[in-house]
């Protein structure tokens, strides 16, 4: 009687690197979101307040 052993397919190596990495959306986040716009606001009240 002979053993016949299957050997398992070989893994892909790109999906490890990509469940690493977020994949998916390119926008940031919503806290990044909200303290881009809060950057923003500050910069653009900085440059209407008048000068003395």
């Amino acid at each position: 009687m002979k053993l016949i052993l299957n050997a398992p397919k070989p893994r892909n190596p790109f999906v490890a690197a990509s469940m690493r990495r977020a994949a998916g959306r390119h926008d940031g986040t919503r806290g990044g979101q909200r303290q881009t716009l809060r950057r923003e606001l500050r910069t653009e009240l900085e440059r209407l307040r008048p000068s003395p």
